[in-house]
């Protein structure tokens, strides 16, 4: 979530106002007035006034709203729907030569959106994605991790599509998946030899480890 939406949904006396240049590190980034009894996150050492870290944590997520660590349980909002998980011995993945390859397909039905999405009341539209990850040990670590973040409703969102420009659809949230198997890094492909480590580093940010 951004830091103006942050804004909107909190709705923080002051969050309109711009942060004076002159001393920004004495301002809180939420409500942009001076801070008011400034607490200190322990794992990142953001700080912010604490009434408004307060509400951040218990009205959205517990995670810092400069960096976006994790601090306590995070439960997102995607609507149902089902991932399938299954082994592929015979296709390789590039750059894992011999490893076979996992398919974890997802599967959402058109439904309405409710309270805690954009239009509630309204229609949404489903979808269906497939990804793949390296059947080897830090691929079977990874697709179990993917496993945790699903049930804790955390991979997909209903918003607007970056591709089609479509509002009230189930969208991807932030967490990236291999959804082809060719191409490198800019095709969302492989190879791509970093991939694994970064998103177990972007699933940490969101509690899942």
């Amino acid at each position: 979530m951004s830091l103006t939406n942050l804004f909107h949904s909190l709705n923080i006396k002051g969050a309109e106002k711009s942060a004076p240049d002159e001393s920004y590190e004495d301002y809180c980034v939420i409500c942009m007035s001076k801070w008011e009894n400034p607490k200190k996150l322990d794992k990142c050492g953001h700080e912010f006034c604490s009434d408004c870290i307060k509400q951040c944590f218990d009205k959205i997520n517990p995670v810092c709203p400069i960096c976006g660590m994790s601090y306590g349980s995070i439960t997102g909002k995607m609507p149902p729907g089902r991932m399938d998980v299954t082994v592929d011995k015979w296709t390789e993945v590039p750059g894992y030569p011999g490893s076979g390859l996992i398919r974890i397909s997802y599967s959402f039905n058109n439904g309405i959106q409710t309270h805690e999405h954009p239009h509630p009341g309204m229609p949404y539209h489903g979808t269906r994605r497939v990804a793949y990850l390296p059947n080897n040990h830090e691929g079977q670590k990874v697709c179990a991790l993917l496993r945790r973040a699903f049930n804790a409703r955390l991979t997909f969102t209903i918003g607007q599509s970056s591709t089609t420009g479509k509002d009230d659809q189930v969208i991807w949230n932030d967490i990236h998946h291999k959804t082809q198997l060719s191409g490198g890094m800019m095709c969302f492909g492989y190879p791509d030899p970093t991939y694994l480590n970064r998103v177990q580093q972007e699933l940490a940010s969101k509690g899942i480890k």
